[in-house]
């Protein structure tokens, strides 16, 4: 009989998992409709997610307190980003025009430079806490970018799986948000504990 409770809490566990992330994409659109608060959303999803995961109390009210945390300490982030997504966009609507020499390989380099650069906001906004230096946080999203192929192909395609779902149906980039969030907390969880399997040989 233990050995069949097992795996039944297990899977209660991993679906309560992924009805937090759906919830917690619900929460994240609500707090990066103006687009500028996407990066404070982010981190206080990610927090929301990282607390449910680890056994700590987290609420609506402890999101939103998050939510306002860091978008106090970074709304600066939050400029950027509207500024970098501009330049893409308007990069996007040049190749879209007929004549443009090398077209496809600059239209298909744009994309990469904007998931990847995704991807080290979503590892940055993983490992935000408050107080944290959003500055130090994006160098060391950098880093593990680089130094974390195996974490960085399973953000990027958690970002595929996204943009593919919500280009199919615009209203499951909501829910499909929490599970790139929750995507991005377990890369961490994992880059975390390979770190401490490494310092314990």
């Amino acid at each position: 009989m233990a050995a069949i409770a097992r795996p039944r809490r297990a899977f209660g566990e991993g679906f309560a998992l992924f009805a937090e992330c759906l919830l917690t994409g619900v929460w994240f659109a609500l707090a990066a409709l103006p687009v500028v608060t996407v990066p404070a959303a982010l981190a206080a999803a990610a927090r929301h997610l990282r607390a449910h995961t680890e056994g700590e109390p987290t609420s609506w009210s402890s999101f939103w307190a998050d939510f306002r945390t860091a978008w106090r300490d970074g709304w600066s982030v939050g400029l950027a980003m509207v500024g970098a997504a501009l330049l893409l966009a308007l990069n996007l609507a040049v190749l879209a025009q007929e004549g443009v020499p090398g077209r496809p390989g600059f239209a298909l380099a744009t994309f990469i430079v904007a998931a990847l650069a995704l991807t080290v906001l979503l590892r940055a906004t993983a490992d935000w806490t408050p107080g944290a230096r959003w500055r130090d946080l994006f160098a060391a999203a950098l880093d593990h970018t680089r130094t974390d192929p195996a974490g960085t192909g399973i953000l990027l395609g958690g970002t595929a799986v996204f943009a593919a779902t919500a280009w199919a149906l615009w209203l499951l980039a909501v829910p499909m948000a929490g599970c790139l969030v929750g995507a991005a907390v377990a890369v961490r969880r994992r880059r975390l504990d390979n770190a401490g399997e490494d310092a314990g040989e």
